[in-house]
């Protein structure tokens, strides 16, 4: 991408006293004369780039313009490139890892050779995730309508959105941008989005608000559930919620205290620890658990029940015993 390129030929010129426009070209894989119009659109923004013809010409910053490289110390530049490691890790591609040899030998000076932080956004659905993050950065930068089946808990539907920004938070990746059916800003999770194709049809970008992605906004809290939790669940409770969500007993159990946004989610939740979890409060709670218990009983039993029948019906029957006489 072109904004890519222009922040590389600078971290060059600032780190190095002189370079080539066939050197650049090769460097990042275009034409010398995209390198001339990148040359441009950076004077044109104001650093003040020298070019001088014949031997020991080149492309040089004008002398006194430099970067004091305290600006990006070692730790900083360390940061930068985790950075772009970790698009890769999604990206299903080796872009950012070549952006970052393009980065690394003029940045020697203060880069160490070993990598001692490593970021990987990728999810189980990397095959599937990769594709729909590049072709919806393309609709993003080509202002083009995206069109999606989407899944939710109410059900799914078909959306025609305006993209405006790619977010990855809460261990997943998201779109914003304007629902045209609800004719407001959305969020959208790509895990529940399936056909998704980016139309022919442009959008003139109109003025969204960023999205307020806090807890409190985004997972407002509905519920309060006081739970008694086995020893052996502390682990996933500290990972979760952190080690001050509960309150050890002197019998060993873990008395927890939580706020949560809807009761569905709650229970799918306790669910997950099945007999290591005991609901002292919400009642309603308590109740639909009950009856979950009870329904799942319900299903298993009579599987059970017909599978023995199913059993006696295949037995060989006997051969029949003599009439008596």
């Amino acid at each position: 991408m072109k904004t890519d390129r222009l922040i590389g030929i600078l971290s060059i010129l600032l780190q190095q006293e002189k370079t080539t426009a066939p050197r650049l070209a090769e460097k990042f894989e275009v034409s010398r004369r995209t390198i001339g119009r990148d040359i441009d659109a950076l004077c044109r923004a104001g650093i003040p780039i020298c070019t001088s013809q014949g031997a020991g010409g080149g492309i040089s910053l004008m002398e006194g313009y430099r970067m004091d490289k305290t600006i990006l110390t070692s730790r900083d530049m360390q940061m930068i490139l985790a950075g772009l490691r970790s698009l890769d890790s999604v990206s299903g591609s080796r872009y950012y890892e070549q952006l970052m040899e393009k980065l690394k030998p003029g940045a020697s000076d203060y880069v160490s050779g070993r990598d001692s932080i490593l970021i990987d956004l990728a999810s189980w659905y990397k095959d599937s995730l990769a594709p729909k993050i590049a072709l919806i950065q393309e609709a993003v930068e080509k202002h083009r309508l995206l069109s999606f089946r989407y899944y939710a808990p109410d059900g799914d539907s078909v959306r025609r959105v305006e993209p405006y920004d790619l977010i990855f938070k809460w261990s997943s990746w998201y779109v914003w941008g304007w629902c045209l059916l609800r004719k407001d800003v959305r969020l959208f999770k790509l895990n529940r989005m399936d056909d998704l194709v980016m139309e022919d049809e442009e959008f003139s970008p109109r003025q969204v608000p960023m999205p307020d992605l806090s807890n409190e906004r985004i997972f407002p809290a509905k519920i309060r559930i006081k739970a008694l939790f086995r020893p052996e669940t502390k682990w996933r409770l500290v990972e979760e919620f952190g080690p001050q969500c509960f309150t050890q007993q002197e019998d060993g159990m873990l008395l927890v205290c939580l706020d949560y946004t809807d009761e569905d989610s709650l229970i799918g939740w306790l669910l997950t620890f099945g007999e290591k979890v005991k609901v002292l409060e919400p009642e309603s709670v308590k109740e639909k658990l009950v009856k979950i218990a009870g329904g799942i009983l319900q299903l298993y039993g009579a599987e059970e029940k017909r599978a023995g029948g199913d059993e006696i019906l295949q037995e060989k029957p006997k051969e029949p015993g003599k009439l008596a006489e």
